[in-house]
């Protein structure tokens, strides 16, 4: 894989291309440490919901978002904390491109499986308090202000730059 400046940052003044992807890296999983307490506390509440005792109450359409929640929660999980782990099972073996470059990748993945937990979440607890027209209310609200603000905009920046 040929290593672009343009995909994780460019290369600064006198920088080496191993000191940028060292740089890439720390930047990398800063921005999951970020992201990461979120995803742990939206699965949390999910993975405690079913044994409260409303969970009774659910419909069949609340059960299915709920389990699509549940299952975006945990992909979710799984691509934001494969960075730390390609980078410690490939630590010290001339590999840090690869580390970077799939963790990108894998943290892109990460983010749209949260934005897709965080909407489910959504309708799943509108559809429980107010019913079918709030759930979808707040299921378009949350799903189009996430996908415009995390990636559509910086992707329409990028097309601009072009």
């Amino acid at each position: 894989m040929s290593a672009n400046p343009r995909e994780i940052g460019g290369r600064r003044p006198g920088e080496t291309e191993e000191q940028r992807l060292d740089r890439n890296l720390q930047e990398l999983l800063g921005g999951l440490r970020v992201a990461l307490p979120g995803v742990q506390v939206l699965f949390a509440f999910l993975l405690i919901l079913p044994f409260q005792n409303e969970f009774a109450r659910v419909t069949s359409f609340q059960r299915a978002i709920y389990y699509v929640t549940l299952i975006c929660t945990a992909l979710s999980s799984i691509c934001l904390i494969a960075p730390s782990v390609r980078h410690r099972l490939r630590f010290r073996k001339e590999d840090k491109a690869w580390v970077v470059f799939s963790a990108n990748r894998l943290a892109i993945a990460g983010l749209a499986f949260l934005g897709l937990a965080m909407t489910g979440v959504m309708v799943l607890i509108s559809d429980f308090i107010f019913g079918a027209t709030a759930a979808i209310a707040a299921g378009a609200l949350t799903g189009l202000l996430t996908a415009w603000v995390w990636f559509g905009s910086p992707l329409s920046r990028e097309l601009r730059r072009e």
